[in-house]
């Protein structure tokens, strides 16, 4: 009976790294859902609605037409948000590490800054790992 309550014990041991670790991710991952949906309020302009107008939670983050103002052309009337999920376009040519760059330095990888509406967000590394992590969770 000792050497399982020992066996258990150092088992707990060993895991113990590897669920501080897990619990470490997953904090990061509701930080950076917190900071994208309830502070930067992306989903408002990544997300597209339904008829009703309501954001459409099955397409959650995966781009969106805008109307852009002021238009100064007929080709600035409508432009679309990106994909920000993680299976989008932009994650395969600017990888996490160049979407958080973009985030701590508001340009993107050709050193160029977001188009209107986008803010100029210049984020801490923290936070922007978190946001990084937090859309790595979207398919």
């Amino acid at each position: 009976m000792r050497s399982v309550v020992c066996l258990a014990a150092l088992a707990m041991v060993a895991l113990a790294p590897a669920l501080s670790g897990a619990r470490a991710e997953e904090a990061s991952v509701e930080h950076g859902k917190y900071l994208v949906e309830h502070v930067a309020r992306c989903p408002e302009c990544h997300t597209p609605r339904t008829e009703s107008g309501e954001l459409d939670r099955s397409r959650w983050m995966k781009g969106a037409t805008l109307m852009a103002l002021p238009i100064i052309s007929p080709r600035d009337a409508y432009r679309k948000s990106p994909d920000l999920s993680s299976t989008s376009p932009l994650w395969s040519r600017w990888g996490e590490d160049g979407v958080e760059r973009f985030l701590q330095t508001a340009r993107n990888p050709r050193g160029n800054h977001a188009d209107p509406p986008m803010p100029t967000y210049t984020l801490n590394a923290e936070d922007a790992q978190a946001i990084v992590a937090y859309l790595r969770t979207l398919p």
